[in-house]
């Protein structure tokens, strides 16, 4: 994770990562105990948030300090069931519905589907799960050469993209679909338990639901263990500072996890505005070729999106018609996506800059 956001600065990459680690164990990690308490407990058993919470997140603990078996159990069991259920319920739709599509209620429905983007944390989890996986694969496979780990991070990534991309593509489809019904303001987790209804009947439900909440558990277990290998790391590999990190990341999943999908989402609405941008340019420049992102290109571009996410931030805290007279000329500012342009155009003149430079 320091690597990630080196070349930027040192002192950079170690704010950016403990500004990360702090909104993941804060906000995405609580809310998978929530996700789990609205789909698989409390629509069969009478227990409060906080109930499904303590146990989630003592278990999580378990999990988090006995961390080899995280990545047999999303490899071996999780994924391909998830997978399973999850193209069954597209390809049922797709084969039985009419492709008859109700009228969008939304105003832009792209950018507002960008936006939604954000609330799955996938960027951020991308980010800190994916150095888990790196660490992970460095203890179960010592005797394996750095270019053969190479090759297997990259193939997982592209097959993991590759998979995200057909599932995201296939529940969109399904959501248009059933457009016409459900409300427009059902939630997230009863619209998700009602498609699934629909297609695969109540006993298929009940096994998606057991699927997600396992999946949401790996996803906790994921950050928890990232979030304790960081500030470790910080303390010269310290196991204490590992498991006090994991005490106290399970602790505020307790005391986060406690409240409704909807309340955690909108809390963590402003946070994800600021760093989401952040965390997006710096997965492109990471990938791009070197001689495209030198650390001068990546300085500027990164300072562009900084910039020129503040005003969706203040926008985002309730401050839009204070701030709009003084933003309204940033391309797509009305779509709170106004870092998108400065950092493209930064990273083009910035380029061209340097090659001119290096020409004469």
């Amino acid at each position: 994770m320091f690597d990630f956001a080196k070349k930027v600065s040192p002192l950079f990459s170690t704010v950016y990562c403990f500004i990360m680690y702090a909104i993941a164990i804060a906000l995405p990690s609580p809310r998978t105990a929530s996700v789990t308490h609205e789909m698989a407990i409390q629509p069969f058993w009478d227990t409060s948030y906080l109930f499904t919470s303590l146990i989630y997140f003592v278990l999580v603990f378990i999990f988090a300090i006995n961390r080899t078996k995280v990545l047999d159990l999303i490899g071996k069991l999780l994924t391909p069931a998830i997978l399973m259920v999850l193209i069954l319920i597209i390809a049922i739709a797709a084969f039985t519905l009419d492709f008859d599509f109700a009228g969008s209620t939304l105003a832009s429905p792209f950018s507002y589907g960008i936006l939604e983007g954000y609330q799955t944390f996938d960027a951020i989890g991308a980010v800190v799960v994916g150095a888990v996986i790196i660490v992970s694969i460095n203890l179960k496979e010592k005797d394996l050469a750095y270019d053969d780990k190479k090759r297997l991070i990259r193939a997982a990534g592209f097959w993991a993209g590759l998979g995200l991309f057909i599932i995201y593509a296939g529940l969109i489809l399904t959501g248009a679909l059933f457009g016409k019904s459900f409300d427009s303001d059902v939630s997230r987790t009863a619209l998700l338990s009602g498609i699934s209804i629909a297609t695969l009947g109540n006993t298929a439900n009940l096994f998606l639901s057991v699927l997600v909440s396992l999946a949401c558990f790996t996803t906790a277990v994921g950050i928890v263990t990232g979030t304790s290998d960081f500030i470790g790391s910080q303390f010269k590999d310290s196991v204490l500072a590992y498991r006090i990190t994991a005490f106290v990341g399970c602790l505020l999943g307790v005391l986060v996890g406690q409240f409704n999908v909807g309340y955690i989402i909108a809390v963590a609405l402003p946070a994800l505005m600021f760093i989401y941008p952040i965390t997006i340019i710096l997965i492109l420049l990471n990938v791009l070729p070197d001689k495209l992102t030198s650390p001068t290109v990546f300085k500027k571009v990164v300072l562009a999106s900084i910039l020129f996410s503040i005003p969706d931030f203040l926008g985002s805290i309730g401050l839009r018609e204070t701030i709009s007279p003084y933003t309204s000329w940033i391309p797509l500012s009305e779509h709170q996506l106004g870092w998108v342009l400065p950092a493209f155009v930064t990273f083009v003149v910035s380029n061209m800059i340097q090659q001119k430079t290096e020409l004469a």
